[in-house]
């Protein structure tokens, strides 16, 4: 219960229309799902206008920054890439984005000494607690959102993403279709105002039995396990306790989903609906959307329209390195 109520008024405080950051920094150690490396991640406040900023501290100080943008997209198989433009990347980005999603995280600086993100259990689980073990802070200006003006649809035979207006509030209407028939085909849809994002957090990645050999042939899920991922053969689910909840299948593809989203540099309000989406078709959709001035326009919390002026260049962090 008092999970629940934590979420709840962490949600409220999204909307209260101040930018936030984290009140100190957060450690968290683990190991990439693609790569099979393990990485210090370090999660650190940053000033209003930041934005969110990944720091690559294992190369190069003048080339290290990489900023959190949806153009930054390098790669989209399995996983979110993001690129500099000197080559150097992060990857597996998505869960720890829709973690600073949720918990109303604005602006910060995210340092990390390996080339992806920690899968931790492959959920967003592990990066919500580690934020809200240290709590928010907000910052004396205003949070901004882009609020969609018409419909916009992208595409790609049977799949599809498209948003259309709505005021205040994100709905994301996601299906997938799979011919394994445990998966089959589900539809769910979350909507940010019902407050509750506690299952949208627990959802596990997962993957098909007969697809890993595929997967790994190209070099990928080196750091794949029962520990991270929720593993479907045939009509069995091979991890020992099962799903979660449910709806744990179409429950990450929202997580991925909104964690993308978050690359638009503020946070979307629009109801989206989308069939067997993926972090491919999402990047699509963003650069579809966001380069017509026509389908959106930014306004602050108390509705009035602003400029579609760029966030202030990354300076430093609050603190010190831990």
């Amino acid at each position: 219960m008092f999970y629940r109520l934590w979420g709840f008024c962490i949600h409220l405080s999204m909307f209260r229309g101040f930018q936030k950051t984290i009140e100190s920094p957060v450690h968290i150690k683990g190991r990439g799902l693609h790569t099979g490396k393990k990485g210090n991640l370090y999660l650190k406040p940053a000033e209003a206008n930041t934005g969110i900023i990944f720091k690559r501290t294992d190369v190069d100080n003048d080339k290290s920054i990489i900023n959190a943008n949806y153009k930054n997209v390098s790669s989209a198989i399995l996983c979110t890439k993001l690129t500099n433009s000197h080559g150097i990347s992060v990857s597996t980005i998505e869960h720890l984005m829709a973690a600073f999603y949720g918990e109303g995280i604005d602006n910060i600086l995210v340092e990390i000494d390996c080339p992806e993100i920690p899968i931790m259990d492959g959920s967003a689980f592990d990066f919500v607690e580690s934020i809200r073990s240290v709590g928010t802070e907000d910052q004396k200006h205003l949070r901004k959102f882009i609020k969609a003006k018409k419909k916009v649809e992208v595409k790609q035979g049977s799949k599809y993403i498209s948003i259309e207006p709505l005021a205040n509030d994100l709905i994301i209407d996601f299906e997938i279709v799979y011919k394994n028939s445990l998966i089959r085909t589900r539809r769910h849809e979350f909507k940010l105002s019902n407050g509750d994002l506690t299952s949208l957090y627990n959802s596990r990645t997962f993957c098909l039995y007969e697809d890993i050999d595929q997967i790994v042939s190209k070099g990928l899920a080196k750091g794949g396990s029962l520990e991270n991922a929720i593993v479907v053969k045939d009509n069995k689910i091979l991890n020992d306790n099962g799903l979660r909840h449910r709806h744990e299948f179409v429950g990450h593809k929202i997580l991925d989903c909104l964690g993308d989203l978050m690359l638009a540099d503020y946070r979307i309000f629009g109801h989206i609906k989308t069939s067997q989406g993926g972090h491919q078709l999402t990047n699509l959709f963003l650069r579809e959307f966001l380069s017509n001035k026509s389908n959106w326009e930014i306004e602050n919390f108390q509705g009035k329209k602003e400029g579609n002026e760029k966030k202030a260049p990354y300076t430093r962090p609050f603190a010190v390195s831990a």
